[in-house]
């Protein structure tokens, strides 16, 4: 259903109001910084101790008072300070003597304060007492403008007259029918109002359903806070003087509330006054309309807080994308590098290179899979060598050692590195183990020849990070390059290692010598077969 229909305010009307407003402006700004300072002023005499002063400065406060009421009824309520029987000339004399004479009285005891504190040598207060003198000039610029205004050619060019002004701004706000129009479809939403008196709660209801919204209404706080549980709501009208809960605390425990603090509050209630206002608006409220509520105003008000809402919710609907995709990106990341390497690579790190005096380099390659993977279809291969290296990833995982890379069918891992570990050989032979029992189980389960040869060498290492774009965490030194010549010159279904790792691991495994052997690189080679653990 449209928009009921918002009658115009003639084009005569609504310049008369503004530039009422206008004025107000102008005239009541020196007002309210004379005020303002003066407010300072006296906190600050109190402080320093300046009682002295503290007389004339009430004064000068009783004289602001009277000037700002004065002013009120200048631009309210002409007529009522205008006697009958005057003259417009005679009117316009007196108006002008009856604003300039608490001017005048602020000036003058201004300048009294500002000869004393100079001749007492105390300058804290000048600068703010210069800051009231300088309004009160400003003021009485703009008396003796309006009043008397001077024919002077050169200032109405200089200057923008205020008629120009307002024309000016009433050309670019619409009257609110034709912003309405031009608008076309506005931001619907769900509404929760939340109000104990039942007219009150129907009134709303007729009028946002009117708009396009989904209207629940709910009689009071406690209700709300259930429903608020259960269902999700856009927007909520929060009545604030109910029985039992008030408004406040519920809007309290809206904030409290995790699940709920993101939804918008308008504050709807007959207390009009300033304090109820800022509390609410402090305690998280997105706005407060009091009773009874211009339908337009609350229109606007409630358009804002729905696209507020909006504009978060896609906001934390774009940033739970950048969350999700930053873990999957560092999941990615970590299943190519060790999680401190990539801690390092976050912190700034360029160039992550180390060196370990003492690692165990484990090589497996699976026996013959090259020509046994002839016969079998891509789909065949893959699925085959996903659940042996599978299987591997999670015994290496279970024996906290680092799986370095695949090649093919080859499978290598280093213990101690890049975090040290002082058992990191007896859990390389016991992740050996467990490999030839994984491809043990692999090869029955899928009735195929398959076996894996595994060697194992320690010594020291260097390891790092290579490639910009392609990033890789390697290990490199004669040792990686002795291990590798265990693998390829072991035997299959058996774990190769050399007498450096069968020094370390010989009183809790067992081991079958296999005498020396010559080895492509490297000579001849006192080698051992690990069998099992000691028993």
């Amino acid at each position: 259903m449209g928009h009921p229909e918002v009658q115009s305010v003639p084009e005569a009307d609504r310049l008369e109001r503004a530039l009422g407003a206008f004025l107000r402006q102008q005239l009541s700004a020196p007002v309210v910084t004379m005020r303002g300072f003066l407010d300072i002023i006296l906190e600050d005499t109190r402080r320093l101790g300046l009682d002295g002063a503290i007389p004339d400065l009430e004064r000068m406060r009783h004289a602001c008072a009277d000037l700002a009421e004065l002013v009120g009824r200048v631009i309210d309520q002409p007529d009522s300070i205008r006697k009958p029987e005057e003259s417009f000339e005679t009117f316009q004399s007196r108006l002008r003597h009856d604003l300039r004479t608490p001017l005048n009285a602020i000036k003058g005891y201004c300048e009294m304060l500002i000869e004393d504190m100079r001749d007492g040598e105390q300058m804290q207060l000048l600068p703010d007492l210069d800051k009231v003198r300088d309004a009160a000039d400003q003021m009485l610029q703009q008396i003796d403008a309006m009043v008397e205004p001077s024919p002077a050619p050169n200032l109405a060019d200089e200057q923008e007259q205020p008629v120009e002004i307002v024309t000016g701004l009433l050309r670019a706000i619409a009257p609110v029918d034709v912003r309405q129009r031009a608008r076309g479809r506005e931001l619907t939403g769900r509404v929760l109002v939340v109000d104990d008196i039942a007219a009150n709660r129907d009134l709303l209801e007729r009028r946002l359903t009117r708009e396009g919204h989904q209207v629940v209404p709910v009689e009071n706080g406690a209700g709300a806070l259930d429903l608020l549980l259960a269902e999700n709501f856009d927007l909520i009208l929060l009545d604030l003087m109910m029985p039992g809960m008030s408004g406040f605390e519920v809007l309290c425990r809206l904030k409290s509330n995790s699940r709920t603090r993101h939804i918008p509050v308008i504050m709807i209630s007959a207390l009009d006054e300033l304090d109820s206002a800022v509390r609410c608006i402090e305690a998280g409220a997105e706005d407060y309309l009091p009773k009874p509520f211009n339908p337009i105003l609350l229109r606007a008000k409630i358009n804002a807080s729905l696209e507020k809402k909006w504009l978060r919710d896609r906001e934390q609907k774009h940033f739970e994308e950048l969350r999700m995709e930053k873990l999957r990106s560092e999941s990615l990341l970590l299943n190519i590098l060790p999680q401190n390497v990539v801690a390092r690579m976050r912190a700034g790190e360029a160039v992550i290179a180390d060196r370990f005096d003492y690692a165990t380099i484990l090589f497996s390659d699976l026996v013959g899979f090259t020509m046994l993977a002839t016969g079998f279809s891509a789909d065949r291969i893959l699925e085959i060598l996903s659940g042996v290296f599978e299987s591997f990833d999670v015994a290496v995982q279970k024996q906290g050692l680092e799986k370095i890379k695949t090649i093919g069918d080859a499978y290598m891992v280093a213990g101690g590195l890049p975090e040290p570990l002082p058992d990191h050989t007896h859990r390389v032979a016991a992740l050996a183990i467990e490999m030839l029992d994984i491809v043990e189980r692999m090869r029955a389960r899928l009735d195929i020849d398959l076996k894996v040869r595994i060697g194992i060498h320690v010594g020291p290492v260097v390891a790092g990070v290579i490639g910009t774009h392609k990033f890789i965490y390697d290990v490199w030194g004669d040792t990686v390059n002795t291990a590798s010549r265990m693998e390829s010159f072991g035997a299959s279904g058996r774990i190769h290692v050399s007498a450096e790792t069968y020094d370390v691991l010989r009183h809790d495994f067992e081991f079958e010598p296999r005498g020396p052997l010559e080895i492509k690189g490297k000579g001849a080679m006192e080698t051992y077969f690990l069998m099992g653990r000691a028993r």
